[in-house]
Parts: C-alpha cells; sequence; structure tokens
C-alpha cells in the first residue's frame, strides 16, 4: 500500500519559518517527481511547488516564489518544504502529492498518490 505521510506543520506568527516533510512508503519514488499543495477554507487547492527526480529542477506558484524552497532525498523517499517569511494568506492545509508526470503535480489534476495533509497556520 503506498502511503505519503506529512510532518511539520504548527502554528507560527508572521514572518517565521516553518519545515514541512513529506516520507513516502509501499513502493520507491525516486523516480518520480514530487510536490505540494495547499488548500485554504473556502478556496480552491493551489499549487505550491515540485520537484523533478531526475534534474532536480524546481518548480514554484507565484505566492510563494522567494519564500519556499522545495527539496528530496531520494535515498529516503523523502521531499522537504522550507517555508520562511511566512503570511498570514499562507495558512492552509498543505498536501504532499507524488505522480510520474510533473505536469500533473504542477496542475494538481490525475494526481496518482497524496498525503492526509497538515495544517499551518501563520498568525498576525
Amino acid at each position: 500500500q503506498v502511503q505519503l505521510v506529512e510532518s511539520g506543520g504548527g502554528l507560527v506568527q508572521a514572518g517565521g519559518s516553518l519545515r514541512l516533510s513529506c516520507t513516502a512508503s509501499g513502493r520507491t519514488f525516486s523516480r518520480h517527481p514530487m510536490g505540494w499543495f495547499r488548500q485554504a477554507p473556502g478556496k480552491e487547492r493551489e499549487f505550491v511547488a515540485a520537484i523533478s527526480w531526475s534534474t532536480g529542477t524546481t518548480y514554484y506558484g507565484d505566492s510563494v516564489k522567494g519564500r519556499f524552497t522545495i527539496s528530496r532525498a531520494n535515498a529516503k523517499n523523502t521531499v522537504l518544504l522550507q517555508m520562511s517569511s511566512l503570511k498570514p494568506e499562507d495558512t492552509a492545509v498543505y498536501y504532499c502529492a507524488a505522480d510520474p508526470r510533473l505536469s500533473a503535480l504542477i496542475t494538481g489534476q490525475g494526481v496518482d498518490y497524496w498525503g492526509q495533509g497538515t495544517q499551518v497556520t501563520v498568525s498576525s
């Protein structure tokens, strides 16, 4: 059974930092792009970041560019999201995702694997 398990969410003040971690189990994800999405109450799911497995190329949503950094440790089937200069509008449930197609990860359409989500709350 495939599982993506996120951790690292919590409450932080505006301007602070948090690091999210997502570990995949059940199969080897070392060749799969992985990424992060978020969804705030009453809003649509939003692409946050993705990373390819072969080149390590990273992709970011416009709202997080320059503040968030995605990285991965293939040997550990783990992807990290370092979030800095957090703003109240970053408050959301953050979901880890994995799919063989990078396009799916960026659009969120037809993604094969999702984590259960972790709450990030940024207070003003």
